[in-house]
């Protein structure tokens, strides 16, 4: 039997991307899934998706970066489903922008998505995690341990996250609660062409190619195994892997090679 058959998966950022992809991965196992997202058409489609695969989903429309938002959807997933087990902090935004360009306005969203959102919900859900020793995780990027050019904001919510997590668990080190950090590196997903410019719109295209990165589905599939076995930090890629361990050792090396692989994607827009 699966460890997570009938246990309650709550995961933000559910309607596409990695998000969508856990949704399955779990839901399959036989996992009790709530999803939930900004935009209601996107997460019902998702979630009639999710249906039809004999997945048993929950969608909850809301925005991660309004507290009210996240009380409201740990309530529907306690209130249809009574437990929560895990909660995967997944639903983010990034950016794509010198900071000499950028209006501020874009780190605060960042901040108040990628951040915030994680501590509204992990506040609200925390009390049912400890009582059912369950698992928080946390959906945080090669920004998260290495500041990326034009980045400045996402890799600034990133680290914060990450620092927030890490603190968690230690509090809750005898409670038996699980936390886990996924560090995905590159993956194909709409993140990019949703990535906010200088001036906070949307970027709109992406300027990689996404067929050369790693599939939601794959990462997925590591972040099921993460938390099946209780894991503190999935590094994914063999690229996020080297720069996760050469920062700690040769950050100058790691600071060259990161701008060298930014500089692929061409002048970063002003």
């Amino acid at each position: 039997m699966s460890f997570i058959k009938d246990k309650v998966v709550l995961i933000t950022g559910g309607s596409s991307g990695i998000g969508k992809a856990c949704a399955e991965r779990f839901g399959r196992e036989g996992g009790r899934i709530c999803i939930t997202g900004r935009n209601a058409q996107n997460l019902e489609a998702a979630a009639e998706e999710l249906r039809a695969k004999k997945i048993e989903v929950l969608s909850v429309q809301g925005d991660v970066a309004k507290e009210e938002d996240c009380v409201r959807m740990i309530n529907q997933t306690l209130n249809t489903y009574g437990r929560i087990d895990v909660l995967i902090n997944n639903a983010g935004v990034s950016m794509r922008a010198f900071f000499l360009h950028l209006d501020l306005n874009v780190i605060r969203q960042l901040m108040e998505v990628n951040f915030f959102g994680t501590v509204y919900c992990t506040k609200y859900a925390l009390k049912q995690l400890l009582k059912y020793n369950g698992s928080v995780v946390g959906i945080s990027s090669v920004a998260g341990y290495q500041g990326l050019p034009g980045r400045s904001g996402y890799s600034a919510s990133k680290f914060a996250m990450e620092g927030f997590l890490s603190a968690l668990r230690l509090e809750n080190h005898s409670s038996g609660l699980h936390v886990m950090i996924v560090n995905p590196g590159y993956t194909e997903s709409n993140v990019r062409n949703a990535a906010l410019v200088a001036d906070g719109s949307a970027q709109g295209s992406s300027p990689r190619d996404e067929k050369k990165m790693m599939s939601a589905e794959e990462v997925a599939d590591h972040i099921y195994n993460g938390v099946r076995k209780r894991k503190k930090r999935v590094v994914l890629t063999s690229e996020g892997k080297l720069s996760y361990y050469l920062s700690k050792w040769l950050p100058g090396f790691v600071d060259k090679q990161v701008i060298k692989t930014i500089e692929k994607e061409g002048d970063l827009p002003k």
